[in-house]
């Protein structure tokens, strides 16, 4: 949460943390954990998240260069780093194995609209999904808003 998308997909600089963020997540994770009520925050820290467009993991390399790319797991974690990296040496390797030929394979992402869209897309994102955590957090209902489902196509994730 918070907003650390900047114009142009510039990278942070120093990796700092707004107070507005800070106290933000503070109070997720507090409201999640109310034990935790009253217990500080000392750091806290963002970066740059490289997602794809359609939130979808691609491995790929090219033999004529020895380049390779594994990335845009975003969400899955430990288990889909293990499998890219796994999927990359085979095919620096030269390998043809099942794992080669997943659809992950070799498989190029949707470019990003340009900007401003970009920015805007971000922005209506965030204020989104704030406006979704704030109707789940007022509703007695364990489900996800309509909010969140729209930010979810707002973001390309479906």
């Amino acid at each position: 949460r918070g907003l650390p998308y900047k114009y142009g997909s510039r990278p942070d600089r120093d990796g700092r943390l707004d107070r507005w963020t800070i106290k933000l997540l503070q109070e997720i994770v507090t409201d999640i954990f109310p034990s935790l009520g009253g217990v500080g925050v000392d750091h806290a820290w963002c970066g740059v998240l490289g997602v794809p467009r359609d939130w979808t993991p691609s491995v790929r390399f090219d033999a004529s260069t020895g380049l390779g790319s594994a990335g845009g797991y975003v969400g899955q974690g430990v288990t889909a780093a293990y499998l890219a990296g796994r999927t990359l040496a085979d095919l620096v390797a030269g390998e043809s194995i099942p794992w080669t030929a997943l659809p992950w394979t070799q498989r190029t992402w949707p470019r990003w609209e340009p900007e401003p869209l970009r920015w805007a897309g971000a922005y209506a994102m965030y204020g989104l999904y704030q406006a979704a955590d704030a109707a789940e957090h007022r509703s007695d209902k364990p489900t996800t808003s309509a909010l969140a489902r729209l930010a979810d196509k707002v973001s390309g994730r479906h």
